[in-house]
């Protein structure tokens, strides 16, 4: 019996160890079929990858940008044309926007602490604009229109402040007094030349379409009106972003008003945000379908979305 019992224990362990490892085999043989499964995955994703967004290249309006002072400013009003015209003519401006648009390297300058026994040029803008009016994490400004501030308040000899306010007060802030000019991509409209004086045009603006990457169907759109009867099909389902207090906002509503636009409005519902960036991250996440805005930050967000 004892022998018999030294047979029975040794083949315990020996058909333990069997099965060990065919169970070894049998694991190693599912984790090679995940592995490749992963990697088919992956591959697979890696060849469906592709733009977050894309702009529609079509003009939807053309407007001009300008920079605003109070209606009795007359003299820093001389003083805004003068430098405008003079960064034109000497390459200056074009050095500014190659800056953005190019190769070229930003300017970022820091906000003076604002103090009334000073020369200063108080600037009413808002940030999140791009690439007009910018802000990094360590609180320096740039952008377009930073730049051309920050330049033109060396000009004049005084120091820059900058005042950073939803877009919708810049105008209210320099009709109060509490800013002397303001630089925010504004742009020029009968509305506001009755509360404020604009300076000389420094660059034309239009609004365009931003959609989904993957979205086709404005491919084949040659113009406006091809876009727009794309757009005149939608319902009040179709939600549509844009920057609160742009022109773009009133593209979307409609401004059939004295003075206004003449835009007729779309029929789809319109959904407003505090940047452009948030607009197009939240159809992104499909939040909402479509995003209008300008075309210059509607370029500047969707290459810098594409990049990530």
């Amino acid at each position: 019996m004892r022998y018999n019992m030294r047979i029975l224990k040794n083949r315990g362990p020996k058909r333990t160890e069997k099965k060990e490892k065919k169970m070894k085999k049998i694991v190693s043989l599912i984790l090679a079929v995940l592995m490749i499964a992963a990697l088919t995955l992956s591959f697979a994703s890696c060849g469906e990858t592709g733009p977050v967004a894309k702009v529609i290249d079509i003009a939807l309006s053309e407007e001009n940008y300008a920079f605003c002072v109070g209606q009795e400013n007359t003299e820093l009003l001389t003083k805004i044309n003068e430098y405008l015209a003079k960064i034109k003519s000497d390459g200056t401006f074009d050095e500014i926007c190659n800056h953005y648009f190019g190769d070229g390297t930003p300017v970022k300058t820091a906000s003076a602490a604002e103090d009334a026994s000073k020369q200063q040029l108080i600037v009413a803008t808002a940030t999140g604009f791009e690439p007009f009016e910018m802000v990094d994490e360590a609180g320096n400004f740039y952008g377009i229109d930073l730049e051309i501030a920050a330049g033109f308040a060396a000009y004049l000899g005084w120091e820059v402040v900058y005042k950073d306010m939803e877009f919708k007060a810049v105008v209210e802030s320099v009709q109060s007094g509490k800013c002397n000019i303001g630089m925010a991509g504004l742009t020029v409209t009968e509305a506001r030349k009755q509360i404020v004086t604009f300076s000389d045009s420094y660059y034309n603006a239009s609004q365009v379409l931003v959609v989904k990457g993957s979205n086709t169907e404005f491919d084949a759109c040659k113009t406006a009106d091809d876009v727009v009867a794309i757009l005149n099909t939608k319902t009040d389902k179709c939600l549509i972003g844009c920057q609160q207090g742009t022109t773009g906002e009133l593209y979307i509503d409609g401004d059939n008003a004295e003075g206004g636009y003449g835009f007729p409005g779309l029929p789809a519902t319109k959904k407003a945000f505090t940047y452009v960036a948030l607009a197009v991250t939240a159809m992104s996440n499909n939040q909402i379908d479509y995003v209008i805005c300008d075309n210059a930050p509607a370029n500047a967000v969707v290459k810098k979305m594409n990049a990530n």
